[in-house]
């Protein structure tokens, strides 16, 4: 089977597949750029287009501090590699892309991520059914959907608690001295792991098709090029910024102050360095929303405006099965059309 796939891929069928999946991992960038700046720039930390030129930055330098784990669960632990083809491709990609428009036009801040394995999940169903996917990394990554908000409000939590009992003796003034400038580490910290994590997907998702086309082989390494391809568009991505999505991560949710973006930050970059080393494919849109509502909880249930996190919860429910079911369309239309 993958040699029947290899002899229908052409040349140029592969590069628009890759510009296609470049074009996701911009997407990728755009749409979740409000989770790398959304606190920093709603404590008035940095102005907008600051933190936007920081977290871009931190997304490129991310390509010299993880391994590729990420990527080699999306490229070979999600989907069989026999059934994969352009049109699987092609299907995965377009259910993805559309979904992250969908959300970003009504300001729902849904996961790239998630919107990815759905998109490889339907396609490789409506072309060869459910024995097509391997369960393993489906499970842990589905798992992450619960553990990885979870993991985020109870560090993002504790850090405020922390952090509270240690400067509670310090006047308000001196704390939003100090921790505005320990905000420019923690912004820093998140938008690399943002990086780290999420450029890897498309990494993953161009090994597969480089794979399938006979380019390169199943235990061969991935091309360098692939590599600073990747980190370089969702840095782009991240520098154009998405920002319908800033307002409702940095303010709709709860009022942050600086000490509180620094634990909410902080609490979410632990949590995707750790996805991250473990080859998780997270979402980076839970982490934070969950390091929000966490530090927004210890101020009082109240502070937390939970009709909106409910929405965005909703979002995250329907992202899998939604961007699935575009990319099982898309699947089939690309069959007709090419």
């Amino acid at each position: 089977m993958e040699s029947a796939a290899a002899s229908q891929m052409t040349l140029g069928v592969v590069v628009a597949l890759v510009l296609v999946a470049l074009a996701f991992d911009f997407l990728n960038g755009f749409h979740d750029a409000a989770n790398s700046i959304a606190t920093v720039v709603s404590t008035r930390v940095l102005k907008p287009y600051q933190a936007v030129l920081l977290a871009a930055v931190a997304n490129f330098v991310a390509l010299l501090v993880f391994h590729l784990s990420v990527a080699t669960t999306v490229g070979k632990g999600i989907v069989d590699q026999s059934v994969v083809d352009h049109y699987l491709i092609f299907g995965a990609l377009i259910g993805a892309i559309a979904w992250n428009i969908i959300t970003w036009y009504y300001g729902l801040p849904s996961s790239s991520s998630h919107a990815l394995i759905g998109g490889l999940v339907g396609a490789a169903v409506a072309k060869a059914g459910t024995w097509s996917l391997l369960t393993p990394g489906i499970l842990k990554t589905v798992a992450f959907i619960f553990i990885s908000p979870l993991l985020g409000f109870v560090l993002g939590s504790l850090l405020m608690l922390a952090t509270s009992w240690i400067f509670v003796r310090t006047t308000p003034s001196r704390v939003d001295r100090w921790f505005r400038r320990l905000q420019l580490i923690s912004a820093s910290l998140y938008s690399l792991g943002h990086g780290g994590n999420d450029a890897q997907k498309t990494i993953g998702i161009i090994w597969m098709l480089l794979i399938a086309a006979g380019y390169t082989g199943a235990n061969d390494s991935v091309p360098a090029w692939v590599v600073i391809a990747c980190y370089m568009t969702i840095a782009l991505g991240t520098a154009f910024g998405g920002w319908r999505i800033v307002k409702t991560m940095g303010q709709r949710i709860t009022k942050l102050r600086p000490v509180g973006g620094f634990c909410a930050e902080t609490g979410g970059a632990v949590t995707l360095f750790l996805a991250t080393a473990l080859g998780i494919p997270v979402s980076t849109t839970h982490t934070i929303t969950g390091a929000i509502v966490g530090v927004g909880s210890t101020q009082s249930v109240s502070a937390v405006r939970w009709g909106i996190a409910g929405n965005i919860v909703w979002a995250w429910i329907l992202t899998i099965p939604c961007s699935a079911f575009i990319a099982g369309l898309a699947w089939w239309i690309g069959r007709q059309l090419f």
